[in-house]
């Protein structure tokens, strides 16, 4: 598991020319499919008489990650690809790259149209303020009274934020740590409680992951 990965800070767009078609290309923060869909219909009206508005994606995963990518009439692989190869290039995730195209009237060809699709992607990464994200993940665990001072114990002895503490008839507390961190701290909060002391991801969400900006 990884605890952190490189995104933008913010939106950031440039705008390139070749052979009188006109690039312009955007940079946004998406965090799922369904943002990465919404922020490209939105670029689809807002440029509804441009010739393409192309696009690529890619979201933040333990292994490959997630990514897609769109030619939008463009002949395949002449435009999505080559957004999402500057995207892994510059090895950053959450992001989308689309590129709107104006043409000029002049046939770039196929390796015209990589290299310009290429660029515009890169030059509107280039604009952007670019961050580390730090991911912690949330744990709930429920715990009877006598073994508060194991479950406390462990808490502090490991690191883990305390995000919420409750006590009533049996005790909740609600920490955050860095995944690659939560096999052993339930290792260490099983061993501290007897197995007493039972855990759950809060709000029965798998991994419950909160972006925390970190210095680069």
């Amino acid at each position: 598991m990884r605890d952190a990965f490189r995104t933008i800070a913010g939106p950031a767009s440039a705008r390139l020319t070749r052979n009188r078609s006109r690039f312009l290309s955007f940079a946004r923060c998406v965090r799922s499919e369904d943002e990465a869909a919404k922020a490209i219909a939105e670029f689809r009206k807002t440029y509804h008489d441009a010739s393409h508005v192309c696009s690529a994606y890619r979201l933040f995963g333990d292994q490959a990650g997630i990514s897609g990518s769109d030619d939008d009439g463009e002949p395949s692989g002449s435009a999505g690809e080559p957004i999402l190869r500057r995207i892994e290039g510059a090895e950053l995730e959450n992001v989308l790259v689309a590129v709107v195209r104006y043409y000029g009237g002049v046939n770039l060809g196929v390796g015209g149209l990589i290299r310009a699709y290429g660029d515009a992607a890169e030059e509107a990464l280039d604009a952007a303020k670019q961050v580390s994200k730090a991911i912690q993940t949330s744990i709930c665990i429920e715990f009877p009274p006598d073994v508060t001072s194991g479950v406390m114990g462990t808490i502090h002895r490991l690191a883990a934020v305390v995000k919420r503490i409750e006590y009533d008839a049996a005790g909740l507390a609600e920490v955050s740590l860095p995944p690659s961190r939560i096999e052993a701290f339930l290792a260490a909060l099983r061993e501290a409680t007897g197995a007493r002391a039972r855990t759950s991801t809060c709000d029965g969400k798998a991994e419950e992951a909160t972006e925390v900006e970190v210095r680069e």
